[in-house]
């Protein structure tokens, strides 16, 4: 007979990867076992300023006159699935930032595959985040992702091997900003991670060939340093700073990997820290910053929020703050309101 059992909400860094937040198991017996998680969110934004309106902000925006909107949405609501087997488990996850439907009739949206990979005792092959990340230095936000400017932040198909605090991975290419279709060798990245009762240091390093679109190629290496460090009580500071031909790896898409024939290089950084005000409330303050050297781009995205949790799995934030393009004097301030619902 099943057994069903609710498991415990997952925290620090299992929870910051929207990997590893199953909700609830099933016991099949025989050491196999089904999970099913995700979390239901409800998003109120408001946005004025120069920057065009985005449902969260990545490493750039559309400078526009000064304009004004409000959206409300449910698109980061996200599910996944666990499957162990002994030694194998698979995992999926979605979520609804795929695009279509208006918001004319149903506001209807596709979902989008985030995760979906096998894991045998210390190899992971699939797509999941990228191996020069550190998840648990993302700052808890209200927007989706928070300071994506200087963060680490993609997803990759890979093969990774784990061995302790070390892993190394090969990494689908792709030369943005070239010429993807020449890209036959995978990116190469390398991380340890230091860990103990204070919290985490990871140090990564990426090296990639890079194809220009006049049929040139450009090696790129990259470097990250990042972690989550306790301070008073559950209080922590949360950190990245990455540099070099970090390209894609780094700020979403506020940086290409070339511009020309040139490997654009950049120096990217965040920095949050979060206060628990009781048991149930706590506030983050955050800032993220990238500049590059090639196409001389310059962006900042900062913040304050506050989040309560009336129950252990509904909580509910807001959140106010700033995305900054100095290179074209253009800014938007933006208000959120957000609630969540932890399955």
């Amino acid at each position: 007979m099943f057994k069903m059992k609710k498991l415990l909400l997952a925290t620090g860094l299992l929870a910051m990867t929207g990997a590893a937040n199953a909700g609830y198991t099933i016991d099949l017996g025989d050491d196999n076992k089904l999970s099913f998680g995700g979390f239901i969110k409800i998003d109120a934004r408001y946005v004025d300023g120069t920057v065009g309106y985005k449902d969260f902000w990545t490493g750039s925006g559309t400078p526009v006159a000064d304009s004004s909107q409000l959206k409300l949405f449910a698109n980061e609501t996200r599910f996944n699935t666990k499957y162990v087997h002994g030694d194998v488990t698979g995992f999926i996850e979605m979520d609804f930032y795929g695009g279509g439907g208006n918001e004319v009739i149903s506001n209807s949206v596709h979902p989008r595959l985030r995760h979906a990979f096998i894991k045998y005792k210390n190899v992971t092959v699939g797509q999941t985040w990228t191996t020069f990340m550190n998840t648990s230095a993302l700052a808890e936000t209200a927007d989706f992702g928070g300071p994506m400017v200087g963060e680490a932040f993609v997803r990759n198909t890979q093969v990774r091997y784990t061995m302790g605090g070390l892993q190394v991975s090969l990494e689908n290419p792709e030369s943005y900003g070239g010429d993807p279709s020449q890209d036959s060798l995978p990116d190469v990245i390398a991380k340890y991670t230091f860990k103990g009762d204070w919290g985490n240091v990871s140090v990564a390093g990426l090296a990639r060939q890079l194809n220009t679109t006049l049929g040139n190629t450009e090696t790129g290496a990259g470097f990250s340093v990042a972690g989550r460090i306790k301070t008073f009580g559950k209080n922590d500071v949360r950190f990245q700073l990455h540099g070099g031909n970090t390209g894609r790896y780094v700020g979403v898409a506020a940086q290409k990997d070339l511009v020309g024939e040139n490997a654009e290089e950049s120096i990217s950084y965040m920095a949050a820290y979060r206060h628990f005000w009781s048991e149930s409330t706590r506030s983050s303050v955050f800032y993220g910053n990238i500049s590059t050297d090639e196409s001389d781009i310059d962006h900042s995205h900062y913040g304050v929020n506050i989040f309560t949790n009336v129950t252990k799995q509904l909580s509910f934030g807001a959140e106010v703050g700033q995305f900054v393009q100095d290179e074209s004097d253009t800014d938007s301030l933006y208000l959120q309101f957000s609630a969540k619902y932890v399955l």
